[in-house]
């Protein structure tokens, strides 16, 4: 009779164990995952601050340089695809493009030596540089997050459960192919 009940109490430590561990690793998952939306989250934030400066941007610029209808096109159909993204995939693309296209922007001021001296222009290009430092800082942690995130859901055992209740890898917010080669600067 004692041993039948040694064997009952091995058996539901046992059991509570794996349910214990079960809990803890779900529980892991939840908070990595709510911690990578968070981050996406932050970084969608410094997108929008960004989206929200450069219209300013480019309206002083336009006073000065009406006729480069090229590049103000460019960024507005870059702030619209960056708008409409709705993967990390989609939004990593579109930051490039609006990255891109106020680089020849700002690059614009340079003809425009009243331009570069205008005090509302510098205040937004500076806003806009900050910004682009923020931009980079939520990216790094988010894909600090995903890292964390997607070696989890991979290690053994929390696989087994991430696999049993859907948890997938994130994808990070990788830079655009173009920036792994250095730009050419020219002093003609």
């Amino acid at each position: 009779m004692k041993k039948k009940g040694v064997i009952i109490g091995v058996i539901i430590a046992v059991i509570v164990i794996i349910a214990v561990s079960i809990i803890g690793s779900y529980n892991g998952l939840i908070s990595l995952e709510e911690s990578t939306n968070t981050a996406y989250s932050d970084i969608q934030v410094q997108l929008q601050r960004r989206m929200d400066l450069v219209p300013n941007l480019v309206n002083t610029v336009k006073g000065y340089a009406a006729h480069e209808t090229e590049v103000f096109t460019a960024v507005s159909d870059a702030r619209a695809k960056l708008a409409g993204a709705g993967t990390v995939e989609e939004a990593s693309e579109a930051n490039e493009e609006l990255s891109s296209a106020l680089s020849r922007l700002i690059a614009i001021s340079e003809s425009y030596p009243e331009l570069k001296s205008n005090e509302n222009f510098l205040s937004l290009q500076d806003e806009l540089a900050g910004t682009e430092n923020r931009i980079g800082v939520a990216r790094k942690d988010y894909n600090d997050a995903v890292q964390k995130y997607n070696v989890k859901i991979r290690s053994f055992p929390t696989n087994i459960f991430a696999n049993m209740l859907g948890f997938e890898k994130k994808q990070q917010f990788e830079a655009d192919s173009a920036a792994q080669s250095a730009p050419s600067v020219s002093f003609d």
